[in-house]
């Protein structure tokens, strides 16, 4: 069972969220505001967020923001939801540090799909299993890592950090969020260090035509795709 905090202002999709997530088998907690979020949230820490942007006091996408600056609320999972479906405003979303991002109006079953798959990526026992992403293989708990059907070398950084990206696929990193997810926010080394561990890894990732994988974002980061293609374009 999760401890799931709910932080809406409309109640009527308050309550219905509630329900579903009790049905689930969650502890649920609803907030209306941001001074209540904050007060849950500084009592005791759930295993989930569910935070809409629209709030009386304070926007989701500030608190969203605060909590990822404080390193108690650091790893905190959160999804955003919020009637706001531009572009823009999923990026604007993403990027303070959200996990997901869900515009209404949608799905119960859409909703409890993505409160798992971020329940899954965030708990513990999942750095143990098994990661697939098009033909890369890597398994945690053997620390084998295949390129279709070959057998893949890596050292102990390479692992980590493709690890990472293959837990966050499709999703463009920086360089400062590698360095903190990877090697750790207490750990001080220059973030070029990361472009020379990325060159690494695509050398290790070589054998099995899986370095393409990796893409450059030029001026972003780097970000891990499904489809294979030419480092040359």
């Amino acid at each position: 069972m999760s401890r799931i905090v709910v932080i809406e202002d409309e109640s009527a999709i308050a309550e219905l969220i509630a329900i579903n997530l009790r049905h689930a088998g969650h502890q649920v907690t609803l907030a209306a505001s941001a001074e209540q979020a904050q007060r849950e949230i500084g009592a005791q820490l759930p295993d989930l967020v569910l935070l809409d942007w629209m709030l009386p006091g304070q926007s989701g996408l500030a608190l969203a923001r605060q909590w990822r600056a404080d390193p108690r609320t650091r790893g905190l999972p959160i999804i955003m939801l919020t009637a706001r479906s531009q572009e823009a405003d999923k990026i604007a979303g993403l990027d303070v540090g959200a996990d997901d991002y869900l515009t209404k109006p949608f799905s119960t079953q859409e909703l409890m799909a993505r409160i798992r798959a971020v329940l899954r990526r965030r708990a513990p026992q999942a750095l143990d299993d098994a990661v697939e992403v098009g033909v890369l293989r890597l398994d945690p708990s053997t620390r084998r890592v295949s390129g279709g059907e070959c057998e893949l070398k890596l050292g102990p950084t390479e692992f980590r950090l493709l690890h990472y990206l293959m837990t966050h696929p499709e999703r463009v990193h920086s360089r400062a969020q590698l360095l903190d997810r990877v090697w750790g926010d207490h750990v001080f080394i220059e973030e070029r260090t990361v472009d020379m561990h990325v060159k690494r890894l695509r050398e290790c990732l070589s054998p099995g035509q899986c370095a393409g994988m990796i893409e450059t974002v030029r001026g972003a980061g780097y970000r891990l795709t499904q489809q294979v293609r030419s480092l040359a374009a």
